[in-house]
């Protein structure tokens, strides 16, 4: 029921809306520039059986002990490309209680 000021306010507020979904960590790439030595993002692959990397939502402290290769994350996107690959992808937790298949693959 705000009415619209040019200023900022908290009468209207944005909101961002995301989805979810897990992948299975395929590989861990370098860092470069200021995570030199470090993790850089993962390449991860989705129950769809789509690649891409996930570079963002991890603090410094992952970036130094990274998922191990074939463990199970969750990531969040904003909607997806024309690929079909998720848009933004984030890094959000690690799952230790999932289970999903890729193209007829049981992942533990």
């Amino acid at each position: 029921d705000a009415l619209y000021q040019v200023t900022r306010n908290d009468d209207l507020l944005k909101l961002k809306t995301f989805e979810d979904a897990e992948a299975k960590v395929l590989a861990i790439i370098d860092g470069k520039g200021k995570y030199q030595g470090l993790m850089g993002a993962l390449l991860v692959e989705n129950e769809q059986g789509i690649k891409f990397k996930i570079g963002s939502g991890f603090s410094d402290s992952m970036r130094q002990n990274p998922p191990k290769i074939g463990s199970i994350i969750t990531y969040k996107y904003y909607n997806k490309t024309k690929d079909n690959k998720p848009r933004f992808a984030s890094f959000l937790r690690m799952r230790e209680d999932y289970q999903f298949v890729i193209k007829d693959q049981k992942i533990n």
